[in-house]
């Protein structure tokens, strides 16, 4: 089978000619060792479509996986992948195995949004029927979308941390991901934050990148923030808003929240002036500062006899202020 580049975008891609939407992460400011890392992934999901025979498949016949690793479908990017098939037909093969407690059934390991285009255009899919347990199922699954390197951050978090409530260990889902470790960590600590509820209702973000989704975990998790989060995303402006958009809205209105509110004297501005009126005055006093600003023709001779005589002018003062303490 020849090898189709499953590097190339978003959204099943490789089924799009010329697709130049750039990838979202990991592949933005991706290394040349991740970029490495993400072909030899390519390579290992396709092994599950090599040398097997593609059948043809009706689609209400095929079950989702019963894992997800994908938010929400983005229209725009939906309707050319449908156009593409259309035109041309489906060049690349979904995966499904058979369904484990349903008979004549499948179960789709990857390529939902191609199984759904058939379904969409009234064609049969096509696909190959592969005999997969659970463990191979989210690996296959998992490697297949990291290749193309299309899910946003919070889709990978969110598909780690299903894969942890199913039980499965931390390795295998490194392996699903191409992620280490710390990567891992990160994710699951993320969502164990942030309520499954509240991820939904901001959406996938493919714009925004681990370190921003960090910050907000950090406001979110904080026990003070809980009415606030709630406010923000059940106010019904919030769904009509982009999932950029809701984000930053969350993200502000709680950061906002967290800053301390200075308490600030307000300014006394008061004015003064002779009775001959050649200057006039205006002084303010905050109590931490005063304020004096003088014009007219005086101005001038009458501000520089108060600048020469600053240091008896206060010495009086601290005389005066000495009488009254007696």
């Amino acid at each position: 089978m020849a090898r189709k580049n499953l590097l190339a975008g978003l959204v099943d891609a490789a089924e799009i000619p010329h697709a130049d939407v750039a990838p979202a992460y990991p592949m933005r400011g991706a290394s040349k060792s991740m970029v490495r890392s993400l072909d030899e992934l390519s390579r290992q999901a396709e092994k599950f479509l090599e040398g097997e025979t593609v059948v043809e498949l009706d689609p209400d016949t095929l079950d989702s996986s019963f894992v997800s690793d994908r938010m929400d479908d983005n229209p725009g990017q939906f309707e050319e992948l449908k156009q593409a098939i259309a035109e041309r037909g489906q060049d690349t093969p979904i995966l499904v195995r058979p369904h484990p407690s349903a008979a004549d059934r499948y179960q789709i390991v990857f390529g939902h949004r191609r199984a759904r285009v058939a379904r969409e255009l009234g064609r049969k899919v096509k696909a190959v029927v592969k005999a997969l347990d659970d463990r191979t199922h989210v690996i296959a699954q998992g490697q297949e979308n990291s290749a193309r390197a299309n899910l946003s951050f919070i889709e990978r978090a969110n598909f780690a941390s299903h894969l942890e409530k199913l039980g499965y260990d931390r390795t295998i889902i490194g392996s699903a991901l191409a992620a280490n470790a710390a990567a891992i960590s990160k994710m699951i600590a993320v969502t164990d934050r942030i309520p499954e509820e509240t991820i939904a209702r901001i959406g996938p973000c493919p714009a925004v990148g681990r370190e921003r989704w960090v910050e907000l975990s950090l406001l979110v998790g904080k026990t003070a923030n809980e009415e606030k989060v709630k406010a923000i995303v059940s106010d019904p402006s919030f769904d009509k808003l982009s999932t950029e958009e809701r984000f930053n809205a969350l993200f502000s209105g709680l950061n906002s929240a967290a800053k301390p509110v200075r308490k600030t004297t307000p300014k006394i501005m008061e004015n003064w002036q002779p009775t001959d009126k050649t200057v006039s005055a205006k002084y303010s006093n905050s109590g931490k500062a005063f304020a004096l600003s003088m014009k007219s023709r005086n101005a001038g001779p009458f501000g520089r006899y108060l600048a020469d005589n600053l240091d008896r002018l206060y010495a009086e003062f601290l005389v005066q202020g000495n009488r009254k303490e007696d």
